[in-house]
């Protein structure tokens, strides 16, 4: 050991301290008597003087030398030592940053400082939670069950009509059937009769079988939605789940199980305007709550997890609602409500009476609160339908009195003057009409027709309908594609498809095979080359795309969309306006002569992006929302969208006001006033349409005739005594006189002259010049899409181009009248001009089964709708115009 660190020798020699304190001059402290504060303490007399605190190793020295870095050396490492000999000083109240500790050592707590950390924490908690616990004051219930209503205004800001919770009936639990109170436990809460209120493992249990896929029986118990209904809003936000958690604790001690039940069962919404157990059975099933058995109750348990989406009544939510009814009976022999021979008994599903409705809902009232409410709760997700039954609402709609007034007007003057069901009881029965009326540019709807109304039986808003296919009023959309996009069968300088304009010619020949961007037949269903039919069976010829448009043939869109690509086509709908889910399959060979089912809504809106030169404005309904005085964000005019190159969408109104003019929209002449637009008949006749519009207003009228019972279409041929309905008869007919009245008092405004846009770019085989040509058999001829180099094309027959158009109705090109229903004039005239003696153009409908010998592909195909000459007809014909 060296002489640096052993004891001091003891002078005695007997292990003795001498006389005088360790032998320091004048009996002052030596080193290692210093107290913690530095000031010297006299040691005992008779205890022997030892190094009092510990020395610092080599070691230690040396790494708190390495810690100063380089030239601290032994004189830092003393200096450590002597700064460790000095003590902690006065003592902390919290010793954070540790003494002693050196590194993260020095920054890390000791376990007594996480338990008091976490005592303390606790203890906060355990009083915040005491504190809310007994400021939380539960409401008075009879001050829940006042009646308020939801206000629905116009677009002037005059009251348009209210909705409130009048049908509700506050009756005991002994006046509910215990079938359905054995329903509504199985169904939303197991364990109520057990349970505290506040449910842990239901809440696990239902983000388990979430997270599998399954049925769930929702997070919260009955006791907590019954609170919900009763006590509070229905916003979905942090201090109302507080509130709801103290309230439900204070609930579940102060009542007891029944009391709970009873006001559940008394504040629910089943939908239909039906608050509580009691109107809710008067309003499914008229009969009282008492009287209702098993199978209805489940029924009735099952609306308790959403009506909107359980309610049978409504075709789409059928099969849903039947699933949620058998999986509730099940529930109910596993809770031993009821026995499995009692279930048994349940084989049919109980389908609800037919809804009563409400007097201040008739006539248009009740499809423009649907269409409010719907935007309403797609734009704010925390207003429910049950809120807006429960009222305070305010809601203000974009819907002018004066053009839904008018557009209804419209509807019955012409069907007063077309049907007559006693007549024609098998054709002019259950004939539907919807239309929508939008500004383009700005997206508000300002008139909706979506029906007879509810107080004759009529319940679905057919403005908004679904499952209507759109026929021809689909092809704008191709004819879009291919000058915003280009075509793929012929590039650019840069190699990009190449963007093509109106002036474009393809084939329209009747029958005409198709072919794809590579020269390949499209095959049908059948094996065989797809051909496509025209509304006629004349040889048109090559034909610009203008006049295609004109006279709705099919051939030439349907080779246009597998030249600019399906998808490309679908994608360009989306764009302008159009749901993609209402999007038929894009790679089918009908997709472009209108397969989809799009709603008259939507039909507006995707025209108006026409009409508002390649804007896209998001159709609305509601400009504010109020709730208990608060308005609401989020509501209004949404900034449009590009979805057109102006030059694009101003080209396309171009053409459409051509068919206007002079093809298959002439009625809209009698508007007055410049006019664009577009026909469309669908498969066998089942539905027409025309989509029509002015640069201050555009509207879509859709018609169709449906069985009430199946909900299936029917077709109209013979509707009206007329052998068959087209999109330029009624439906032109009903736009025309409500634009009449929308417009009476704003000035006739022309559409914006159009710039040029693309190049043309003719389908292979449209001859060189704009010269007739003898168009190729569709027996002898590859197809209009077969390459030059591979099908020779028939000489060219120059004719003059100024007394007739190429094709169409130049002399050898003309069929004759037993094998055409639309022949064109001589060469006398132009039908792009309008020929006096030229019969009015009709729709063209595509192929149906077994025509031709081809098939479509994707299903259907070959065959024509019945014609004079053709009298038999086909069927399964996609749509056509």
């Amino acid at each position: 050991m060296s002489e640096r660190r052993r004891r001091t020798p003891d002078p005695g020699g007997d292990g003795q301290q001498p006389p005088g304190g360790g032998g320091r001059r004048g009996g002052g402290p030596g080193p290692d008597e210093l107290r913690s504060d530095g000031v010297g303490r006299r040691r005992p007399s008779g205890v022997r003087e030892t190094a009092q605190q510990p020395r610092m190793t080599r070691a230690e020295m040396r790494k708190a030398a390495q810690k100063k870095g380089k030239g601290g050396g032994r004189r830092d490492a003393v200096a450590a030592s002597a700064a460790a000999a000095a003590g902690p000083g006065k003592k902390r109240f919290i010793d954070y940053p540790r003494f002693g500790k050196t590194g993260v050592r020095r920054w890390l707590p000791s376990w007594k400082q996480w338990l008091s950390g976490f005592l303390l924490v606790f203890g906060c908690f355990v009083g915040l939670v005491f504190y809310l616990y007994q400021t939380t004051e539960v409401p008075e219930l009879n001050k829940l069950v006042n009646n308020q209503n939801t206000i629905y205004y116009w677009a002037d800001n005059t009251e348009m009509t209210r909705k409130g919770q009048t049908n509700r009936q506050i009756v005991e639990l002994k006046d509910i059937s215990p079938n359905l109170q054995n329903a509504v436990i199985a169904a939303e809460n197991k364990s109520f009769k057990t349970d505290s209120g506040i449910d842990p493992k239901g809440m696990l249990r239902a983000v388990w079988n979430m997270a599998k896929g399954g049925e769930t029986q929702g997070a919260s118990t009955i006791t907590q939605q019954y609170v919900k209904n009763a006590y509070l809003s229905q916003e979905q936000t942090l201090s109302r789940k507080v509130r709801e958690f103290f309230i439900t604790l204070k609930i579940n001690q102060d009542k007891d199980k029944n009391e709970i039940l009873t006001g559940y069962l008394n504040t629910s919404w089943f939908g239909r305007g039906a608050n509580g157990a009691q109107a809710a059975a008067e309003a499914y099933y008229g009969v009282n709550a008492k009287d209702l058995n098993v199978c209805q109750s489940a029924m009735l348990a099952g609306l308790l997890k959403g009506a909107t989406y359980y309610d049978p009544t409504n075709p789409a939510n059928k099969e849903r609602a039947q699933g949620r009814w058998n999986w509730i009976l099940d529930q109910m022999v596993d809770t031993k409500a009821i026995t499995p021979d009692e279930r048994a008994k349940c084989t049919a599903f109980p389908d609800p009476i037919p809804q009563k409705p409400s007097s201040n809902m008739n006539g248009e009232i009740s499809y423009l609160v649907d269409t409010a409410n719907k935007y309403v709760m797609a734009t704010d997700k925390t207003i429910t339908p049950q809120m807006i039954d429960r009222g305070g609402l305010k809601i203000y709609t974009t819907f002018e009195k004066d053009k839904v007034d008018a557009l209804k007007s419209a509807v019955d003057a012409v069907k007063a003057e077309n049907l007559n069901p006693q007549k024609r009881p098998d054709n002019d029965t259950n004939i539907q009409f919807g239309s929508a009326s939008i500004r383009p540019g700005d997206g508000a709807i300002v008139a909706l027709y979506g029906g007879d109304g509810v107080e004759n039986g009529h319940f679905d808003n057919n403005a908004d309908a679904t499952g209507v296919q759109v026929g021809s009023t689909f092809k704008p959309f191709v004819l879009a594609t291919a000058m915003q996009t280009g075509v793929q069968t012929a590039k650019d300088d840069k190699g990009k498809p190449k963007r093509i304009n109106a002036d474009s010619r393809y084939l329209a020949d009747d029958m005409s095979e198709i072919r794809k961007p590579d020269g390949s037949l499209v095959i049908g269903d059948d094996g065989k080359p797809y051909r496509q039919k025209n509304e006629d069976s004349g040889k048109r010829g090559y034909v610009s795309l203008r006049m295609a448009m004109q006279y709705s043939y099919n051939v030439p869109f349907v080779q246009l969309n597998q030249d600019v690509g399906g998808q490309n086509v679908a994608d360009i709908a989306v764009q302008m306006g159009v749901k993609k889910d209402s999007l038929a399959d894009p790679k089918t060979a009908t997709f472009p002569l209108g397969t989809s089912t799009i709603s008259p809504i939507r039909m507006a809106t995707a025209y108006g992006t026409l009409a508002a030169s390649g804007k896209e404005a998001e159709p609305y309904s509601v400009t504010k929302v109020e709730v208990s005085g608060v308005e609401r964000p989020g509501f209004g005019k949404k900034e449009p969208k590009v979805a057109l190159e102006p030059a694009v969408a101003d080209n396309v109104t171009d053409v459409l006001v051509n068919v206007a003019v002079n093809g298959t929209g002439k009625k809209t002449k009698d508007l007055g006033r410049p006019v664009a637009g577009k026909t469309g008949t669908t498969d066998q006749n089942k539905s027409a349409w025309w989509v029509g519009y002015t640069p201050q207003l555009v509207t879509s009228v859709a018609m169709w005739r449906e069985d009430p019972a199946k909900h299936e279409r029917q077709s109209l041929n013979g509707t009206g005594g007329k052998e068959s309905i087209h999109g330029g008869d009624i439906p032109t007919d009903v736009f025309t006189r409500y634009m009449k009245a929308a417009l009476a008092n704003e000035k006739k405004m022309d559409f914006p002259t159009p710039q040029p846009v693309g190049t043309e770019v003719d389908s292979s085989g449209a001859p060189s010049t704009a010269t007739a040509t003898t168009a190729p058999s569709t027996t002898d001829s590859p197809s209009a899409q077969t390459p030059q180099s591979q099908a020779p094309q028939p000489p060219v027959q120059p004719q003059p181009t100024q007394t007739c158009v190429p094709g169409v109705d130049c002399p050898g090109d003309q069929p004759s009248p037993s094998n055409s229903r639309n022949p064109h004039p001589g060469n006398t005239c132009l039908p792009v001009i309008g020929c006096p003696t030229q019969p009015s153009p009709t729709d063209s409908t595509p192929p149906g089964n077994g025509g031709g010998g081809g098939g479509k592909p994707g299903g259907g195909g070959g065959g024509g709708k019945p014609t004079p000459s053709n009298t038999g007809g086909q069927q399964g014909m996609p749509p056509g115009q």
